[in-house]
């Protein structure tokens, strides 16, 4: 059994979650289209949706430590310490989380794959799935600046070399030059039930 750790970048719309059979670790709104095993809300507004809606004996909820409560878990320990402001946790986002959430939960040593961890806005825009609905931004907005999320997904590659991650990326993905890491490996999206 493989993980599948999923993103909300607009390159997942283009494969059927549903139909991977995987264990599946989301981020925040993918509860509205699909169940996981395992779903991270950092934000309290998304938080408090998802706890209206998400079946908390199918899908185990994950959060920062201040909103955690006997319906949610504590998000993991972050597994290293840093200076800089993208070490702290605080400014850590869902995605990151996520993947860090599936090394621990990766015990027999499987692939860790990921899925809509776009990075990149679309032109100077948002890129994700669920803009322009309630807790998101605004298709109009400006995109997120991903040096944070780039960073700590490599600080989670660069601690875990026993482990394989395989980021699956449509054909306009760029690809981060700081991720020069022997255990990531690149795969079209068109590959990822295979």
């Amino acid at each position: 059994m493989y993980m599948l750790v999923i993103g909300n970048g607009e390159s997942r719309k283009k494969i059927d979650i549903k139909k991977i059979p995987q264990i599946k670790i989301g981020c925040n709104a993918i509860f509205r289209d699909y169940t996981m095993d395992h779903l991270i809300c950092c934000d309290r507004k998304m938080l408090m949706e998802a706890n209206n809606i998400v079946d908390s004996n199918r899908t185990k909820i994950y959060t920062r430590t201040e909103y955690s409560n006997q319906n949610f878990l504590p998000l993991p320990q972050l597994p290293y310490k840093g200076l800089d402001r993208a070490d702290q946790s605080m400014h850590w986002g869902s995605g990151p989380y996520a993947v860090l959430l599936a090394t621990q939960l990766n015990t027999q040593n499987e692939t860790i794959n990921l899925v809509g961890f776009d990075l990149y806005g679309m032109g100077e825009k948002t890129n994700n799935v669920y803009k322009d609905t309630s807790n998101y931004k605004k298709s109009s907005e400006r995109a997120v600046d991903p040096r944070y999320w780039i960073y700590q997904l490599g600080k989670i590659f660069e601690l875990n070399q026993n482990m394989k991650f395989v980021c699956f990326h449509s054909k306009s993905f760029i690809k981060p030059t700081q991720w020069n890491y022997t255990n990531l490996e690149y795969k079209s999206l068109t590959n990822l039930s295979q």
